[in-house]
């Protein structure tokens, strides 16, 4: 058989693959402080005698797009969008601190700071916020949570933890939509981080430009099953005509 049923083979995959990423993108455009990801691949040429012209098609490490989304005024005293690349600490289900852009906040029953998804949100300690029952709460600039109960002064419960990854601080996206540091260590509180109070992040997908891109991707992947099918026709053919000078 034509070794060009193993190179369409690779490039049908990497299409799929694609297509998986962006249908993803595309179903979280409206999902608050998401990120958008990315996929990218590498052609690998193949070696051996005979092979130096073909290359396989594989997925390389793929990362996100860091452009913020759009600010959607909201009004809401617990709503918060972290400016430049800060991001939001909180507790994920496995206990370990993880990082979102998702600043919808709102207050349990009990008294604990949460994310809209009901995720405990870190103090700049690393421990999950709390603030007394029935606390009218405020978010400041610098992500100093003030609770006020009537005929009481405010009180400071705490500060929200604000992380910026950079070069020395590189996060990843975990499965459940959660970024985390890519050694699986905590970033350090960014005392210059801030947030904008009364708004939040929208998503930073383009939907056209995923729509686009999905379309493009299932044309790729039709003409690497048109390879194939052109590889399998080959063959046939070479088979038969063998066995007729046979």
């Amino acid at each position: 058989m034509d070794r060009i049923i193993y190179t369409a083979m690779t490039g049908a995959n990497a299409a799929a693959q694609r297509q998986s990423v962006l249908s993803n993108n595309l179903a979280n455009a409206g999902t608050n402080g998401f990120r958008a990801e990315m996929s990218t691949f590498r052609s690998v040429p193949v070696q051996g005698s005979g092979s130096s012209t073909r290359v396989f098609a594989l997925e390389a490490t793929s990362g996100h797009l860091e452009t913020a989304g759009p600010a959607q005024r909201t009004g809401r005293a617990l709503d918060a969008m972290a400016m430049g690349k800060a991001m939001f600490g909180v507790q994920g289900l496995d206990g370990l601190e993880a990082y979102t852009r998702n600043g919808a906040f709102e207050v349990s029953p009990e008294g604990a700071l949460l994310t809209s998804g009901g995720l405990p949100v870190l103090s700049d300690g690393g421990a999950p916020l709390e603030v007394p029952q029935g606390a009218e709460v405020s978010l400041a600039a610098d992500g100093t949570v003030t609770a006020k109960l009537a005929g009481q002064p405010p009180l400071i419960a705490g500060r929200v933890k604000l992380a910026t990854p950079d070069a020395e601080n590189l996060i990843k996206r975990g499965t459940d939509g959660l970024f985390r540091g890519i050694n699986g260590d905590p970033l350090p509180q960014d005392p210059n981080a801030r947030l904008l109070s009364g708004s939040i992040e929208g998503s930073n997908v383009n939907a056209v430009e995923s729509m686009v891109g999905m379309i493009a991707a299932s044309r790729q992947f039709e003409t690497q099953m048109r390879l194939m099918q052109t590889a399998e026709t080959n063959d046939k053919t070479a088979a038969q005509l063998l066995s007729m000078n046979g």
